[in-house]
């Protein structure tokens, strides 16, 4: 499997922000490849390890709490390369979701998306929690480049979304509210950004079907590259693993792997695998780790499996282990 990236452009704007900070580039750059090779042989994209470092780096030169929504803040349509390209050309917001959902991993290889459509409301689940560098600086660039790409293709540069993030408000909260908009909550049970459903007919201005489908085709190919070698039903134990507690049915799982229902389930028969088995592993791996590792009920860990009945859990996961609930939670350390 190809190694986990970032786009450069990413990188790139990190630097030149710490560096408009008066900040020196080589210890900026110190621990990575990038201090070796220098800024003019960048490619493309960056590993993940050497983004991380430059993300550490910055904190430690900076000392700024902030630093990724200040970086948030600067990414925006031009900064997703491609991607961005292909969100300016679609129809209406609704076509740039779908977009959105299929090839976000070009972005970030470490951020998780689910996306909803609800009676009125539209409903981003974001889940990002990148090594090293702290759960509130992935959110907060997260968030921060979803606001300032929005606000970019709908030219409403004060444009406001309901943004939940799941934890307590930094003592720089009053930030948020200012780079973000008012409606940011904190201490919530999950990461969520909702609009209204309606603004997915947005018309955009720059809409241009014949490009829209050149870009997507470029950002199919660079998503296959960045897959590898990766069989499918790694990619989708991958994903399941860290949508822990979502488990999205396998329509939803096909096209977060940028395939069609049909071709995801021949792909997984030729490997001698299916939905339902993968799905089971990941719920009987999640269920082992509440059960050796809290105190939770019985019937709490049954619905956070996807069972509304602890009994019915109970059968399940004797036959997912070939072990009883009791006996795995004897082992509790």
């Amino acid at each position: 499997m190809a190694t986990p990236s970032t786009p450069a452009q990413y990188i790139l704007i990190l630097i030149d922000m710490v560096e408009s900070w008066g900040h020196d580039r080589q210890r900026l750059l110190a621990g990575t490849s990038l201090a070796v090779s220098g800024l003019d042989s960048i490619g493309a994209r960056v590993s993940d390890q050497d983004f991380r470092q430059l993300v550490i780096n910055a904190f430690e030169l900076t000392g700024d709490p902030a630093l990724g929504l200040k970086l948030g803040q600067r990414l925006n349509l031009s900064a997703h390369a491609v991607l961005g390209q292909a969100f300016m050309t679609c129809r209406d917001l609704g076509q740039a979701m779908e977009l959105l959902m299929k090839y976000y991993h070009l972005l970030a290889s470490e951020l998780q998306l689910v996306y909803q459509e609800q009676d009125a409301a539209c409903v981003l689940y974001v889940d990002t929690a990148p090594e090293d560098v702290g759960e509130e600086f992935g959110y907060e660039l997260v968030y921060g480049a979803v606001i300032n790409t929005l606000r970019g293709m709908l030219n409403q540069p004060h444009m406001n979304l309901h943004m939940e993030l799941p934890y307590a408000a930094p003592a720089h909260a009053p930030l948020y509210y200012q780079v973000l908009g008012p409606d940011v909550q904190f201490g919530c049970a999950r990461g969520r950004i909702i609009m209204p459903r309606d603004w997915l007919q947005t018309e955009l201005p720059t809409s241009n079907p014949a490009l829209r489908r050149l870009y997507e085709e470029e950002c199919a190919r660079l998503l296959a590259d960045l897959e590898g070698e990766s069989s499918v039903a790694e990619q989708t134990l991958n994903l399941l693993r860290k949508l822990e507690g979502q488990y999205p049915q396998m329509p939803q799982i096909a096209n977060m792997l940028n395939l069609s229902p049909r071709t995801y389930r021949r792909r997984l028969d030729a490997e001698g695998q299916s939905f339902q088995k993968l799905l089971d592993q990941v719920r009987g791996e999640h269920a082992t780790r509440y059960l050796r590792n809290t105190r939770l009920p019985l019937s709490t860990i049954a619905y956070m499996v996807g069972f509304s009945d602890a009994s019915n859990f109970r059968r399940a996961y004797v036959k997912w282990t070939g072990r009883s609930p009791r006996e795995v939670r004897g082992e509790r350390t």
